[in-house]
This record gives C-alpha cells, sequence and structure tokens, in this order.
C-alpha cells in the first residue's frame, strides 16, 4: 500500500502527534544539562526544573514594588491589546471584503488599493504610529488592525466572489435589494471563513503585538520580555514564551470549536 493511502489509527495518530513536543523536551533537557555540567551557572539553557520554579513564581509571588502580580497583570493588557486589534480586523475586513465580492462598483474602487496596501510591512508604519497616535494603547491596536486587516479583506472578499451565481439570481428574482443579499444570502455563508482568516491572523498579529510592546509600553508581555533580556534572564523569557504559544494555542482551539457548534455545515471533517 502507498503511504499517501495509509491512515494512522488513533494510538499512532496520539504517538506521532505527541513525537515532535518529545524530541524537542529531550532536546533540550540535554543541551541544558550538557551546558550546565560544564558551567553550573550558566543561564542560557535553565534546566527544566528551573524552569518550573520560575514559572511558578511569577505565576503566584507579587512584585516586590508594586504588589502586584506581574505576570497576570502583563497577560490582561496583551490579550486586552490583541482582542481589541483583531476585533476591529475583523469587522472592517468582514464589510469590505462584503463590499468588494458583491458590488462591482466597489471592487473596482478598493481591490487593487487593498492589494498594494497588503504589501505595506505593517512593522514600518510602528514609527509613525508611535508619532501619529502616541505611544499609548491606540498605536498598539492600530497596529495589529492594520496589520492583518488587507489579509482579511483579501481572503473574505475571495471567498464572496466564489459564491455560486445562481444564488445571488435567485435572490433578486425574489426582490432582494443588494443589502439583504448581502446580509441574508453572503454573510452567512462567509461567517465561517472569516473565523478561519481570523485564525490565520492570529500568528501575525501576536508578532505586531509584541513588536508594539517591545518598543513602547509599561505593560504586557512583550514588555517583560525585553525588559528581563539585559539580565539574561532566560528562564523568565522561556517562560513567558511558553505562554504566549498555550496562549495562542487556546485562542486557536476556542475559534475553532466556535466555528464548529455554530457552523457545523461548514466544516470539511
Amino acid at each position: 500500500m502507498r503511504l499517501i493511502n495509509r491512515h494512522p489509527g488513533r494510538a499512532l495518530y496520539a504517538a506521532l502527534v505527541a513525537l515532535p513536543f518529545v524530541l524537542v523536551a529531550i532536546a533540550y533537557s540535554a543541551g541544558s544539562a550538557a551546558r550546565l555540567a560544564e558551567n553550573p551557572q550558566d543561564r542560557i539553557l535553565p534546566a527544566p526544573s528551573h524552569l518550573a520554579a520560575t514559572a511558578f513564581r511569577l505565576m503566584t509571588e507579587p512584585d516586590r514594588r508594586s504588589g502586584d502580580l506581574l505576570f497576570w497583570t502583563d497577560t490582561g493588557a496583551s490579550l486586552s491589546r490583541l482582542g481589541i486589534g483583531v476585533g476591529i480586523a475583523a469587522l472592517i475586513g468582514l464589510v469590505l471584503g462584503l463590499a468588494i465580492g458583491l458590488v462591482p462598483l466597489v471592487r473596482a474602487g478598493l481591490q487593487s488599493f487593498v492589494s498594494v496596501v497588503s504589501m505595506i510591512p505593517p512593522l514600518a508604519l510602528l514609527p509613525i504610529l508611535f508619532i501619529t497616535l502616541g505611544v499609548g494603547e491606540a498605536s498598539k491596536i492600530a497596529l495589529i488592525a492594520i496589520g492583518i486587516t488587507p489579509f482579511l479583506i483579501r481572503d473574505l472578499s475571495a471567498r464572496t466572489l466564489e459564491l455560486p451565481q445562481e444564488q445571488l439570481v435567485k435572490a433578486q428574482t425574489l426582490g432582494a435589494s443588494t443589502l439583504s443579499i448581502a446580509l441574508s444570502v453572503a454573510l452567512p455563508q462567509i461567517l465561517p471563513r472569516l473565523i478561519q482568516s481570523v485564525r490565520l491572523s492570529l500568528g501575525p498579529a501576536w508578532l505586531f503585538l509584541i513588536a508594539a510592546e517591545a518598543v513602547a509600553s509599561d505593560s504586557g508581555l512583550g514588555y517583560r520580555i525585553f525588559l528581563v533580556r539585559r539580565f539574561l534572564a532566560m528562564d523568565v523569557i522561556l517562560t513567558y514564551v511558553a505562554w504566549i504559544t498555550l496562549l495562542a494555542v487556546v485562542i486557536d482551539f476556542l475559534l475553532a470549536t466556535l466555528s464548529r457548534r455554530l457552523f457545523p455545515w461548514a466544516e470539511t471533517r
């Protein structure tokens, strides 16, 4: 039997899923042990037990000066910025995606413009945003929204253009207006794609968030990582990186679950 026709059973599937993670953990543990054997004071690759102790300390011990649990304060600040930025981008992407996909006049006026704007590196706009909006929350949220909105618009407009023309013709035959067609025919079919597009854009959104927090902020996960780097506090940095990864995985899982429950007919498997 050819490999392309072989599908793993449940046990083998679970083993294959776990294998890369186990290999990475083993490689890290071996590298850490080797470095610590040469230099017990080495801070580049902390022992796994030290990472666990650091994570527990960060999550449970308040800051000596402020009395706050900075780990959770940073998490709340970053998630708030991420949620608002992605929410704004999703709303704009949905509205303009539907308009470009459904209305030829809008498509002629905006499609090329959005394509060109999507080629601008969002991080290159960060100094401009700080100059125009200041170093507060607005510039960080704006960078996230600006960074992923063009992708959402292009993806949703393409999906709207793929809708069967028969549906649009039938709706017009029944007397539906353009707004009614957009809300009753196109929107229900585009919403599942919107969730999938947001899931795909979460990686870049996190990148823009961390970059903005690293440059100018007094709280947030990215701010803390770049603050402690000067002390070579790799245990803190790795803990925050692992936490950001876990948050991203959880958010992606929640969006996937929401899509399956709201739009089971749109799932391919």
